[in-house]
């Protein structure tokens, strides 16, 4: 089968295209292109056709300038399709589209893959390559945890962890509440808060607030979600949905140093269960039925910040899947490029956190 890719303008029809296929994910809708462009890079949407002209994908790819004469393609969990057996045509219609100094593409096709029980183990069921892609490093988590909202409420929070369930009734009762939240400054106190206690970096704050904005108007959602004891936000996060799922991309949590009249500590409200529980009952009643954890380390390192994020995200769901990437080379240089990519990625760890291992 040959595939050409139709590039589009209008954000309406691509993002219905996104939406409508099954195999799909909202960082490959409109607004997540929006919010990099802030980053300097240029997002290009396409509608993928057959030979009959009927719609069977939409594909966002990135442009990222390296050097003068040299740039990237990427597919942030990409592209949306009808089926992974298209992947080698779509492999076609890039290289047809391509400019001269593009010299890789990346993509991330959105089809979570089991990863089995304790500890993470790449299992043979990871396909090493679809026709000219090949395995590769991708630049979203690769391994999360993801949760089945189709359940009832009352399966839900059976299959929580005793402690998560336990936590969740403390907060209940001590009136922590946590919802939809359009204090964005209160997020963003929660998140670089958390980023500079686990020293992971962020990106400016214009990046956040254009895909708040870009991530409601086309036809996906962004929304945040805070959970508040006695009206202060003590943990939340940044949500982008599209389709049936919705994806927990940041967030965090502060500690509580409030005291009570007699000068003592606040008991502990239990925030952060109260934020991961409502987000999931919110996401539920909106019709969404994957919750995306978004993000818990490949290998395990009780060391590690990440540690304590996937102990967090693990007494909500046992679910863990691998979303791997895979690379086309669109010209000679790519090899090349792969490395530098990868020293420069292993630098930016290094002044960030003293440490040449990436965070997951």
């Amino acid at each position: 089968m040959r595939l050409k890719l139709l590039e589009t303008t209008d954000p309406r029809v691509y993002d219905d295209a996104v939406r409508s296929m099954p195999i799909t994910s909202a960082l490959q809708g409109w607004g997540y292109g929006e919010a990099r462009r802030v980053l300097g890079q240029i997002p290009m949407r396409f509608l993928i056709v057959d030979d009959s002209g009927r719609t069977v994908g939409a594909l966002q790819l990135l442009r990222k300038r390296l050097v003068p004469g040299f740039s990237t393609l990427y597919a942030p969990r990409g592209p949306a399709l009808e089926s992974l057996e298209l992947l080698p045509a779509v492999a076609e219609a890039v290289r047809a589209i391509a400019k001269p100094g593009d010299a890789l593409l990346k993509i991330e096709p959105p089809v979570p893959i089991s990863a089995g029980p304790l500890p993470a183990e790449e299992g043979s069921q990871i396909p090493e390559a679809y026709g000219p892609f090949r395995r590769a490093e991708s630049e979203q988590p690769e391994h999360t945890i993801l949760a089945d909202l189709s359940r009832t409420e009352d399966e839900l929070f059976a299959g929580l962890h005793s402690m998560a369930r336990r936590n969740v009734r403390t907060a209940q009762k001590l009136g922590v509440v946590a919802g939809r939240d359009d204090d964005f400054d209160a997020f963003w106190e929660i998140f670089t808060a958390t980023n500079e206690r686990a020293k992971l970096g962020a990106y400016p704050r214009a990046y956040y607030e254009t895909l708040l904005r870009e991530g409601n108007a086309h036809g996906g959602e962004a929304y945040l979600v805070l959970s508040r004891h006695q009206g202060k936000a003590l943990a939340g996060g940044f949500f982008l949905g599209m389709g049936s799922g919705t994806y927990y991309l940041f967030g965090g949590s502060v500690r509580d140093d409030r005291v009570d009249e007699a000068g003592k500590p606040l008991k502990d409200s239990k925030a952060p269960d109260a934020f991961y529980w409502n987000a999931m009952l919110d996401a539920k009643a909106r019709g969404y039925t994957l919750f995306d954890f978004w993000g818990i380390p490949r290998v395990l390192d009780e060391e590690k910040h990440s540690f304590g994020v996937f102990k967090m995200k693990l007494k909500f769901s046992e679910q863990r899947a691998w979303y791997p990437a895979y690379d086309l080379p669109l010209n000679a240089a790519a090899p090349a490029i792969v490395k530098a990519l990868r020293w420069r990625k292993t630098q930016n760890n290094k002044r960030k956190r003293g440490s040449a291992e990436d965070v997951l």
